[in-house]
């Protein structure tokens, strides 16, 4: 495998430090050309004083001097501000573009690389889920330079290969059901905050992790697997795997099934995605087949889960409606984290957002855009 530059938006979040760990372990195969962060200055100089990346981008403007303070070594390029997110996208040098962003503050990024025709690796949901109608028909989408990091999409990705699109029957997309799978609707209405963060098996933002209490992941990524395999909503079907073992399933036409297994572990899809379609060493945690394991299944209870079906809902009304789904989304788990609504609130104002907003714009960068800003608005001001 030849050396890579590699971008990497969002290097002080969960998947960005652990790329930066790979990537540290693979001097011979890696070197860094960019890193962003939105306000984790301390930790972003870090980072930037240990790889010295040609370009940095810091969000938060307000720390600028601070940061800058920080900084042992002097980076060929400098900038603040979100706006710089999309210059790094576009006039940054790299070989791949690794997309980690949280929400929609990644979709712009990643459109204007697809554009360019270069290469993403992609852990930012929100990209897919706004637009993937947009970046399914752009030069890097159709060329096949958008790779998954996501372990689901990483797991079907690695399934697929030497498969042609006509074999495939279903993809089964497995979850661990979060902390909440086994409790009634009435504790749901209990839950706290610490209670939604307690993650039996991956250690992930916050954000994520309330999706994952949710199952709004599942839904979110059930959007990215269509536009990923050109799949109708109804042939990826979501199942509870409570031990996070088997990351995707692929069933054919014929009967049979593939699978992608091994711990809860996202080094590894991330390590794929930086090398893809090669494969390279590296002391990941494997299954000891020798001993025993469990791995189960049982369907989801949709009753406790109600964003999931408003996520299929939104994909097969298509649009706008996504954008809408995930918008207010965003604000909803904000708010909960906030302590400002309840966690059985986050569904509902979700539910109301889809029913009010109108999603007849035609689809382009500037009206999901506006569509975004208008549902954040209108999401923050329910359940005041």
């Amino acid at each position: 495998m030849k050396h890579q530059n590699i971008a990497i938006l969002g290097s002080t979040g969960s998947i960005g430090t652990q790329a930066l760990d790979i990537i540290s372990d693979k001097p011979e195969l890696f070197t860094v050309s960019l890193l962003t962060a939105n306000s984790n200055y301390r930790l972003l100089a870090e980072q930037a004083n240990r790889f010295q990346p040609d370009m940095i981008v810091l969000c938060d403007e307000s720390v600028s001097k601070q940061f800058q303070s920080l900084l042992t070594y002097k980076p060929s390029q400098l900038h603040f501000g979100q706006e710089a997110l999309i210059h790094a996208a576009i006039e940054s040098t790299y070989d791949l573009l690794l997309n980690s962003l949280v929400g929609f503050a990644g979709f712009m990024s990643t459109y204007h690389a697809i554009r360019l025709n270069k290469k993403v690796a992609l852990a930012n949901k929100e990209s897919l889920v706004v637009g993937g109608e947009l970046l399914s028909k752009l030069p890097g989408f159709l060329n096949g330079n958008l790779i998954p990091v996501d372990s689901e999409h990483s797991a079907m990705l690695q399934s697929l290969i030497g498969e042609e699109k006509e074999s495939i029957k279903k993809i089964i997309i497995t979850a661990s059901g979060g902390p909440f799978r086994t409790c009634t609707k009435e504790e749901l209405e209990k839950v706290t905050v610490e209670d939604a963060l307690n993650h039996p098996n991956w250690s992930m933002g916050n954000k994520i992790t309330i999706d994952s209490a949710t199952m709004m992941n599942k839904g979110l990524e059930i959007i990215e697997a269509k536009w990923l395999f050109d799949l109708p909503a109804e042939a990826i079907e979501p199942v509870i795997h409570p031990q996070s073992i088997i990351h995707s399933i692929v069933e054919f036409v014929d009967g049979s099934s593939k699978a992608q297994l091994g711990p809860p572990d996202m080094k590894v899809p991330i390590l794929y995605s930086l090398t893809y379609p090669s494969r390279e060493p590296y002391p990941n945690q494997t299954l000891d087949y020798t001993s025993s394991f469990r791995m189960d299944f049982e369907p989801v209870n949709r009753d406790l889960f109600p964003c999931l079906d408003l996520a299929v809902s939104a994909l097969k009304e298509g649009g706008a409606k996504p954008a809408i789904l995930n918008a207010a989304n965003e604000i909803a788990v904000e708010r909960f984290l906030n302590g400002e609504i309840r966690y059985i609130d986050i569904h509902q104002i979700i539910e109301k957002s889809l029913e009010e907003i109108s999603a007849d714009n035609e689809l382009s960068p500037d009206s999901l855009q506006y569509i975004d800003k208008e549902t954040r608005v209108f999401s923050n001001s329910l359940l005041k």
